[in-house]
């Protein structure tokens, strides 16, 4: 290629370095704030409505619920200062911490949580969270309009709040964990109605100070959070959507952290003056290759095994995916499990052959459809050479994200690339939304996988107060799965971060919701 600029003198390249300096350097920070990227808007600001990641992310900056998630995963104690559970496993009572305070300056009160969780489950608010608070006695009847009231939530007192389930449900207190069981005030509700999202109001260490969309959110910490005030004056969310353009703003001081591009992991990792900069977390997540057991050719279990057997995950997850992560043997999280890790399918592609030639599979096509993310077009990629090794065609279709959600939902496709992410940690989180046949299509399970036995052990798992049955349940119920091979189990992702060399401590959470944002400094 013609060098145009080899006959300029030096010192017009001079000025280009210090004019793009002057261009890219930060000018516009404001003095005290950490700066983070987001890569979408979040969808909503207002716990009742929050389906996504992002919003989850900010929203556990401004609000809080009865009940948080320690460090070391276990459920601890938020605005509830403490709360006992009935014997038989049904009634929860829970303790209000005294001065906790909206950031419209009213103390919380049990009625508080009752009008939030009501919130929740009324019909009128289509909320798409309500599956939160299903298990409450008498919530299914006041969703359908058969009662005025929720008989299972009570408040005893301003500070005593009483509720009681239907039948014993054992991940309830993990559940409360989540951001649609977060507390708003009742005046700023009825106050805003829609645009209550827009002018979020709550009891977390942060309050929203402005909201520019496709541009930046800016949070602005309070002096009166009730567990201590942040270290930071605010935090300031800028909406970048392209990787490239996220770098080229963190290399130039624009942003304080960010999580690593997988383009630029290799570079980052293997820089000795970035390396301690560098932050892990082995996420609670699991990325597979779905294969939809309603209809041909996946209905076929000889199949989906021998799918299973073509594909080198190890491999995989050695080169083209530079050991992000963890390999799978279930859909389990290691992190999550309190059993034995299930057997997994070793590669053998001649095995795979064996069981294909012998179902007489050998000439079909697969219908395999992906999100059309780069990464995930490379990975379907490796994964279409080796099932063609085995004598069947792989027909890739790309489709934009809410294309492809919608008809993996609908159960199109033969095959599909996904991930499931822990909303709250308890292993029931990876069984009964994924493998439940009650939850066919958006409800989690979209391989249409249906096990009566499998059902029968989760539930269980979920009915059960004793935590060596619960393990027994859901380990034999994993197995089952494992051995049915829904899926192909890839891998458990590891997330990589990158801070300034003036950020101080910073630290990596497995749940979004974990990160209140006021351990960070400079």
């Amino acid at each position: 290629m013609l060098n145009l600029f080899q006959h300029l003198p030096k010192s017009f390249f001079s000025l280009c370095c210090i004019l793009l300096f002057l261009s890219c350097s930060s000018q516009n920070r404001l003095e005290g704030y950490v700066y983070y990227r987001l890569n979408t808007n979040p969808t909503t600001l207002d716990p009742a409505f929050i389906v996504d990641i992002t919003g989850g992310l900010i929203s556990a900056k401004l609000f809080n619920g009865l009940v948080r998630i320690g460090d070391d995963l276990s459920i601890q104690p938020d605005i509830a200062q403490n709360w006992s559970i009935s014997r038989d496993g049904l009634t929860y009572t829970f303790r209000l911490k005294h001065g906790v305070y909206f950031s419209n300056n009213r103390e919380v009160s049990a009625s508080d949580f009752k009008f939030s969780f009501k919130r929740l489950l009324d019909p009128k608010n289509k909320s798409p969270d309500s599956w939160v608070f299903e298990k409450i006695l008498g919530a299914k009847d006041f969703m359908k309009g058969r009662a005025g009231d929720v008989e299972g939530i009570k408040v005893i007192d301003d500070y005593t709040l009483e509720i009681r389930l239907d039948k014993p449900f054992s991940p309830f207190l993990s559940l409360l964990t989540m951001t649609a069981a977060y507390v708003v005030p009742k005046e700023e509700v009825e106050k805003w109605g829609p645009d209550f999202s827009s002018h979020p109001v709550g009891t977390g260490p942060f309050i929203v100070k402005e909201l520019l969309p496709n541009r930046e959110i800016r949070l602005e910490r309070r002096k009166d959070y009730f567990e201590g005030t942040a270290k930071v004056k605010g935090i300031i969310y800028r909406i970048i959507p392209e990787d490239l353009t996220a770098v080229t703003e963190f290399e130039t001081g624009n942003i304080d952290v960010i999580t690593i591009p997988v383009s630029e992991y290799s570079r980052y990792k293997n820089d000795p003056k970035r390396q301690n900069l560098i932050s892990s977390i082995k996420g609670l997540n699991t990325y597979y290759l779905g294969l939809n057991c309603s209809k041909p050719p996946f209905n076929s279990i000889v199949l989906r095994r021998a799918i299973n057997y073509a594909i080198d995950r190890e491999k995989m997850l050695n080169t083209i995916y530079e050991r992000r992560g963890r390999l799978a043997s279930g859909p389990v999280p290691e992190l999550m499990r309190r059993w034995d890790i299930p057997a997994i399918y070793e590669y053998n592609p001649a095995k795979a052959r064996e069981l294909i030639k012998k179902e007489g599979l050998n000439s079909i096509t697969i219908n395999f459809y992906i999100t059309a993310d780069q990464e995930v077009v490379d990975i379907a990629e490796v994964i279409q050479s080796y099932i063609r090794a085995t004598g069947i065609d792989v027909k890739i279709n790309q489709l934009e994200w809410s294309a492809y959600k919608e008809a993996i939902n609908r159960g199109e496709p033969d095959m599909f690339y996904l991930s499931w992410w822990a909303d709250y940690p308890d292993p029931e989180n990876f069984l009964f939304p994924l493998f439940h046949s009650s939850n066919f299509g958006p409800g989690g399970n979209r391989t249409r996988y249906s096990n009566p036995a499998v059902d029968s052990l989760i539930e269980k798992g979920q009915y059960t107060m004793d935590e060596k049955k619960r393990s027994f349940f859901y380990k034999k119920a994993e197995e089952t799965i494992v051995a049915d091979v829904p899926w192909v189990f890839f891998w458990h992702r590891t997330d990589f971060t990158i801070r300034q060399p003036w950020v101080k401590n910073y630290k990596n959470y497995p749940i979004y919701s974990m990160d209140k944002g006021t351990e960070i400094s400079f």
